[in-house]
Formats: C-alpha cells, sequence, structure tokens
C-alpha cells in the first residue's frame, strides 16, 4: 500500500496579535498604576504632588508690578510679609472699589499709600484669600477672584502666596501654609482691622489652609466676620480615595479592592489637611459652595462637610450591628425604636434645614442654631477653579455676611 502523509494546518486565532498588544498594554499600564502608588509614599514626591510649587506661572512674573497683570494702577499694594519662623512671604493688597474710585481720578503714585491702606481698612470688610496649589497670585484667574471681590462685594483684599510659591522664600508643609495664613491675618491686625471685618476665603487647597486658621483662631478667642470654603475637601487622605485626573482616572480607588492597600498608603501621608476634624471648631459663621461639575474635587466632599456641621444639631439614631449573625438577634422592639428614632431625626432636620432650589443655578441649604450660621451653595456649573466667579455664589457670600449690596 502507497504511504499517504498527513499535513497538519495550523490553527488561527482571530486577532491574536491585537490580544498580544492589548495584554501588553494592560501590564506597562499596572506597571505604570504600581510606580504611582509607590511614589505617593515618599515625602519628596508627596511635596510636589500636592503643592505643585514648582509651577511658578506666570514665568518671569513682575510681583512688583500688579497692572502687569490687570489690576489698575494705584489700587494694588506688593508687600511682603514675616512669618512666625522668619519667612518672607510676597503678597498683595488690592483696596475695595468704592474706595479706590473715591480716589482722584489721575493717581500720581503706582501703589496705594500706607495713608489709604489704614482708611480703606477701616471703612470696608476685608476678604483674607488663599488660593489652590501651584502657580502664583498674578494668575489671571487669581487676579480675576480679587477684583470681582473688589468690586461686587466691596470688600478690600488681601492674598499671599505661600512658603515656595511665587517669590516666597521657603518650603511648603501643611503647618508652614497655616503660619502663613497667620502672618496676614496678623499684617491687618496690626493695622487696626477688627475681626470682625475679615472673611476668610479659601479655594480647593486654600479651604485647608483657612480652616487650619480659623480653628486656631477660634481657640484663641478671636473674631471673624466667617469663613467661606470654595470647593472643599474633607481630609487630603479622603481626596485620594475619590481623586480622578481630568475627572477620568482614578488615582488610589483600584487599590479599594485590595482589603488594606489604601489605608496603608494614607499612613504614609504626611500633609493631611484634615479639614472634617477641624472644621466644627471654628466658632464663626461657614460658607461651603461646591460645583456638581468639579472633575477635581466631587461635591460629595461638600455634601460630607455640610452634614457633619449639622450632625451635632440632630437628634441621635441608635448604632444597629453590622453582622448579619448579630442583625437576627435585634428584637421586634430594638427594630421600632430604631425607625422612630430615623423619622424624628428626618422630621428635626426637615425643620431645622432651610432650603432652596433655584432653577438653571442649583440649590442652597442653610441652618442656623446657637449662634452657628452654615450655608450650602451647591452650583450645577463652574468647574473647580471657577466656582467663586459664579455670581450666584457672590451673591450668597454677600447675603450670608453682609457684604456689598447687601450690606447692613
Amino acid at each position: 500500500m502507497p504511504s499517504s502523509e498527513v499535513t497538519s494546518t495550523p490553527i488561527s486565532v482571530p486577532n491574536q496579535g491585537f490580544l498580544l498588544r492589548a495584554q501588553k498594554i494592560f501590564l506597562y499600564l499596572g506597571i505604570a498604576y504600581a510606580l504611582l502608588v509607590v511614589l505617593l509614599t515618599i515625602p519628596i514626591v508627596q511635596l510636589h504632588v500636592l503643592y505643585c510649587h514648582s509651577l511658578r506661572w506666570p514665568l518671569f512674573a513682575r510681583f512688583d508690578l500688579p497692572a502687569k497683570y490687570g489690576l489698575s494702577p494705584s489700587k494694588t499694594l506688593n508687600l511682603q510679609l514675616t512669618t512666625s519662623d522668619n519667612v518672607t512671604l510676597g503678597a498683595w493688597f488690592t483696596l475695595s472699589d468704592p474706595y479706590y474710585q473715591s480716589l482722584p481720578s489721575s493717581p500720581d503714585a503706582l501703589t496705594p499709600s500706607s495713608e489709604h491702606i489704614r482708611s480703606a481698612l477701616a471703612s470696608y470688610p476685608t476678604i483674607l484669600y488663599f488660593h489652590g496649589n501651584a502657580a502664583t497670585r498674578a494668575v489671571p484667574l487669581r487676579v480675576q477672584h480679587y477684583t470681582t471681590f473688589s468690586s461686587r462685594l466691596h470688600a478690600n483684599v488681601l492674598a499671599i502666596d505661600y512658603r515656595g510659591f511665587g517669590d516666597s522664600e521657603g518650603t511648603p508643609s501643611e503647618d508652614g501654609l497655616i503660619r502663613d495664613g497667620r502672618a496676614a491675618w496678623d499684617w491687618l491686625m496690626e493695622r487696626g482691622v477688627k475681626g470682625e471685618d475679615v472673611l476668610i476665603v479659601g479655594l480647593s487647597l486654600g479651604t485647608g489652609v483657612s480652616v487650619g486658621l480659623a480653628k486656631e483662631l477660634s481657640d484663641e478667642g478671636m473674631e471673624m466676620k466667617g469663613v467661606v470654603l470654595l470647593a472643599p475637601f474633607e481630609s487630603v487622605g479622603i481626596l485620594l480615595d475619590t481623586y480622578m485626573i481630568l475627572g477620568l482616572l482614578p488615582v488610589i480607588r483600584p487599590l479599594q479592592m485590595i482589603p488594606g492597600a489604601s489605608g496603608l498608603v494614607r499612613r504614609f501621608l504626611i500633609h493631611k489637611f484634615d479639614t472634617i476634624s477641624r472644621i466644627r471648631d471654628i466658632k464663626a459663621p461657614i460658607l461651603l459652595a461646591h460645583s456638581e461639575d468639579d472633575w477635581d474635587i466631587p461635591v460629595s466632599h461638600s455634601e460630607v462637610l455640610f452634614e457633619h456641621l449639622l450632625e451635632p444639631h440632630l437628634p441621635s439614631v441608635p448604632s444597629l450591628p453590622t453582622s448579619p449573625a448579630e442583625l437576627s438577634k435585634i428584637s421586634q422592639a430594638d427594630w421600632d425604636a430604631y425607625a422612630t428614632a430615623q423619622t424624628r431625626r428626618k422630621e428635626a432636620r426637615d425643620e431645622l434645614v432651610l432650603k432652596k432650589n433655584l432653577e438653571h443655578f442649583g440649590s442652597i441649604q442653610e441652618f442656623s442654631t446657637g449662634g452657628a450660621r452654615v450655608v450650602f451653595t451647591k452650583t450645577v456649573w463652574g468647574g473647580h477653579d471657577r466656582i467663586g466667579l459664579q455670581e450666584g455664589v457672590q451673591d450668597a457670600i454677600g447675603r450670608t455676611f453682609g457684604m456689598g449690596s447687601y450690606a447692613r
């Protein structure tokens, strides 16, 4: 019999090349993510990621020429402050619009005189403004805040660059930034300003500075007009759990699938800015403002802070066990007591909290008890950096603190 040869044809897998490339891409992404998480535990990396103070925009800024960045001649003073640990900070002091417009129409000096500064401080309230991370006080978006506060709220504005930012000396740290805020406060006090005439306003990272400073002042029994937190966060640790780069790529959230992994990363945090543990100690009115389209810090942070401030003023609810075995042992009487407590708590909240929905803008919630007024303005639009430029937010600030056209 003649022999026959049997040839085997290799079986081709559809899209095999694509699958191999996809596997490699996901492998590289996984390695890059692991490296990112490891890097975040290194102090020097944390420093630059959190503060981004090396990004000194505008480049080659002339802080001694505020008019170059859109501020009127003779309206803004470039100055230097010295902190309690002997660090020199750069700052701008901008006169309120009503006071500035009362000056001669053709100022003969490039900066306001010390006499005009003292007179403006005595005549109008002052906003002590703390900006977010990165860049400097000369960034156009920040200049817009100064001019808006000056015009719509009729306020003087003192804005500083934290240590390590702009033309300020030093290296940023949590305690250092709060010291910087205190140096700005003391500069105002040294010029005869009353604490009740100063409104502390912070944006993003600046909200952590604002809360730290306001707590320190409250502990010392000092008065202030109030505190405005624009796009605040509960703490840096909690922010890491929710932070998404460009609103799309989570930083720490994938680690939550590994028990204890995200907690391990938080243990390495040096700069914590734990707002939620400090905010109840502030003895002054507080206004929170946050946008639903904030890609950097989710609006849920302000919602939690508002409920945290409200919590002491509501009836308590008995806690339930967490394990299914213990839950099965709860009596009907205990369930009824729990349900009754929940109902009473909801009724107390509805009675205490006034909420107003504003079409195409958002909502405003507020409560006041024991002399403490808390307002939460949640907007539909505004993003992260522009929340303070929303006219509705400025109106809420004006109404809450009696500024601008709402001055009492």
